[in-house]
């Protein structure tokens, strides 16, 4: 009796298996063709960018398992504009917080933006974002003549003065780039000589560290040719580049 339940029952199972795949493996089938079924829907995280189509293997910064975006902002660029984060929607662009008496690092951070603001220069979907840390020297003016100093023609590429505070914020909580004023350094004033990455979506981005996490920042200060520094760090430069360029193929 029990032997031949179970054989029914095995029977039965493989009935019903038969007539799911009948049924459903070729609709399956049509929607990977047909791309209703793709790499994004099998992600944690469905941001916009990998809803819509082609995600690079660059990684998405998570806050709180969320991926990160960049804050609002709105500031006074060197042409007396008013920029927001929305004149940077639909472009990939690279943020650096800076100050134009800085005789440190900046002079070094901005010879490497222009160089690569002059590799992407047949693009019109790729900018910088340069915020002051001295909005009370950096005026307008100031900021106008600072980029006439360094060549720079970009209109995706911004130099933006307005309330330090608010810029501070931004620099520290915004995007983790530390910037400060020190009374006990030459200048006056600290910060990070790294560039952040920010997608065609706003979403902050890097590649991944020898451990599968994200590297979060680049290190702006190095340039290719130098290829370490002193200390026996390596430039970050060209890598740089490949993943612009990586995130300038995404939809």
């Amino acid at each position: 009796m029990s032997t031949k339940k179970t054989n029914y029952s095995y029977i039965g199972i493989a009935f019903i298996l038969l007539v799911f795949g009948i049924i459903f493996v070729p609709k399956i089938i049509d929607r990977i063709k047909g791309g209703d079924i793709t790499r994004s829907e099998s992600r944690s995280k469905n941001v916009s960018t990998a809803a819509e189509g082609y995600v690079s293997d660059l990684m998405f910064l998570e806050i709180n398992g969320e991926p990160k975006k960049v804050p609002p902002f709105s500031f006074t660029n060197q042409d007396g504009q008013t920029i927001t984060n929305k004149d940077y929607e639909g472009k990939v662009y690279l943020v650096e917080f800076f100050f134009t008496t800085c005789g440190s690092i900046c002079p070094r951070m901005n010879r490497n933006l222009v160089q690569i603001n002059n590799t992407f220069s047949d693009f019109d979907n790729f900018g910088v974002a340069s915020f002051t840390i001295n909005p009370e020297y950096d005026t307008q003016e100031v900021l106008k003549q600072y980029a006439e100093n360094y060549g720079i023609t970009n209109p995706n590429w911004h130099l933006m003065t307005g309330n330090q505070d608010i810029i501070y914020e931004l620099a520290n909580v915004g995007f983790n780039i530390y910037a400060g004023e020190n009374p006990e350094v030459e200048d006056g004033f600290e910060h990070s000589g790294n560039f952040a990455l920010v997608d065609k979506n706003g979403y902050m981005r890097s590649r991944k560290d020898d451990f599968g996490n994200p590297k979060i920042f680049y290190k702006g200060i190095i340039s290719e040719e130098e290829k370490v520094d002193d200390d026996g760090q390596a430039e970050e430069i060209s890598m740089l580049k490949v993943d612009i360029s990586k995130l300038l193929k995404e939809d």
